[in-house]
């Protein structure tokens, strides 16, 4: 039994010929084992932010977090997120995770990128692609559901503890801090750009982290990064 059904594996016939084995595509599916090396695992992030507009000019307030409520980084604050299904787009994933853990749905996300350090997660190989959302403050409520122990907006606030230049590569230590009632969590991130490259390549890379899971910390300064320059 293949992944796909025949009907929709013949868009992958190619040429039509055999292979080095003597096997038509079909054939090959039938006995291809996809266990047979190790497979990554995919989940998703996303990252809601919202702004606020006064004097005509658009700033960055605050992001959604969720509490873990199981391992790991089990009561540590979070961005939404969790594993793709097995016939699930990423997209409907985010979707769906997002409704799952905060309540909230029927809003525009945006891919940011994807995130793969081999050790950022203790249970498997994971890989996370990270989404951004942004809506204007206090227009939507989210609730605690599925894996999240509690939801909270977080005030946003960053601040740059100094640059150093050196042959075209530009290095940036970032202190990023948010705040909810008398929570405060934050991180310590490393940006790093190609400054003389038409492609800047931009590399945020997590220092220190305070009470924030994984590296969620690297991941929200990234993103606060983005959607800024949107507003």
């Amino acid at each position: 039994m293949t992944f796909l059904s025949e009907e929709q594996n013949r868009q992958f016939i190619g040429s039509g010929e055999l292979n080095e084995a003597g096997q038509t595509l079909q054939e090959f599916l039938e006995e291809y084992d996809p266990r047979k090396y190790d497979n990554p695992c995919n989940t998703v992030d996303i990252l809601v932010f919202t702004y606020a507009q006064e004097h005509g000019k658009r700033s960055l307030k605050r992001i959604l977090l969720i509490k873990r409520r199981n391992h790991p980084c089990i009561g540590m604050w979070a961005t939404p997120g969790g594993f793709i299904e097995f016939r699930e787009s990423i997209d409907d994933a985010a979707r769906r995770e997002l409704e799952e853990e905060t309540g909230i749905k029927n809003i525009d996300i945006e891919q940011l990128k994807s995130y793969g350090v081999y050790d950022r997660d203790p249970r498997t190989r994971v890989i996370t692609t990270a989404y951004v959302a942004l809506v204007p403050d206090g227009m939507i409520e989210a609730h605690a559901g599925d894996d999240a122990k509690d939801a909270e907006w977080f005030d946003i606030a960053w601040q740059s503890r100094g640059v150093k230049e050196n042959n075209g590569i530009s290095t940036e230590e970032l202190q990023l801090e948010l705040k909810c009632k008398d929570i405060s969590v934050g991180a310590t991130v490393v940006r790093t750009m190609y400054t003389d490259s038409i492609l800047k390549a931009p590399d945020y890379r997590l220092i220190q982290s305070n009470g924030l899971a994984a590296d969620h910390g690297a991941i929200i300064m990234e993103a606060v990064d983005y959607v800024k320059d949107k507003l």
